[in-house]
């Protein structure tokens, strides 16, 4: 009982922090993951026993260790109270992955066969300004502002709101998807829910552009396109929505005309 008196002042303080719904279920999962490790209650843990839970967790990747080390870190600092920091919540290197981009011709050409009018507006939306899948399915149809030509993009990672420029292109799209679907709320409605999920959103790149592809190569695909177009950098950083602008320089590495406009030396 003791236990899930816990998780719930977990859940209550994650709340409160204002951490978004994703970090909130990843920490709690982790966090009852700890809890059920052991035999005996959270509150008679000791050091000993954290350190050795991540020094002995066997880990799938470095971002699940971070995700698991800032759970436990959450736990012992912020709820447990523990005042003197006896456990090495040091963190791994990070992985450097250049992003895998989807070719822009061959976008335009499998979305220009795309019958389903809601799966080609989730797509082509997403593949115009480089939108998250949480993004895409959170849009309401009251963040389309056609008057102005922009999208609003509320709350969105890290708790921030940015807009996003409307193309004519994506509004005449949208329109023709609203008279054919009607949705209430929520831009793109699920079946069973109010809103489209982020499986579904999967699912269908999978299924127009390739069983490789996952959504989020859609902005990865967007931004790349924009800085060949010539669309200057911090422009780009301001519709990503990236806090740095060395999240947004990575793009210049997968730019294929930067890379044409290099003089080799032989």
């Amino acid at each position: 009982m003791l236990n899930n008196k816990i998780i719930r002042i977990c859940k209550e303080k994650l709340i409160f922090l204002n951490f978004s719904n994703n970090t909130i279920s990843i920490y709690l999962h982790y966090i009852n993951e700890f809890v059920m490790g052991f035999d005996k209650q959270i509150i008679h843990l000791n050091s000993n026993d954290f350190q050795s839970y991540i020094n002995e967790y066997k880990f799938s990747s470095v971002s699940q260790q971070n995700q698991i080390i800032s759970s436990i870190k959450f736990l012992y600092k912020k709820v447990l109270n523990k005042k003197y920091n006896k456990i090495d919540f040091s963190r791994p290197r990070n992985e450097k992955h250049l992003p895998q981009i989807i070719d822009k011709n061959y976008l335009l050409n499998q979305i220009s066969k795309i019958i389903n009018i809601k799966h080609k507006s989730i797509i082509s939306l997403a593949f115009s300004v480089g939108l998250r899948v949480s993004e895409i399915i959170n849009l309401k149809i009251t963040d389309i502002d056609s008057e102005r030509m922009i999208i609003n993009i509320i709350q969105s990672k890290g708790k921030k709101d940015r807009i996003v420029p409307l193309s004519q292109n994506i509004l005449e799209l949208l329109r023709i998807y609203w008279k054919e679907y009607k949705p209430n709320e929520y831009l793109f409605n699920g079946q069973k829910s109010m809103k489209y999920s982020a499986t579904s959103c999967n699912q269908i790149v999978k299924k127009y552009l390739g069983k490789k592809y996952h959504f989020h190569l859609l902005r990865h695909s967007c931004f790349t396109s924009l800085l060949e177009n010539g669309t200057n950098l911090r422009v780009i950083q301001k519709l990503a929505g990236h806090k740095s602008s060395k999240t947004t320089e990575i793009y210049t590495h997968v730019s294929k005309q930067t890379l044409n406009n290099i003089i080799l030396p032989i």
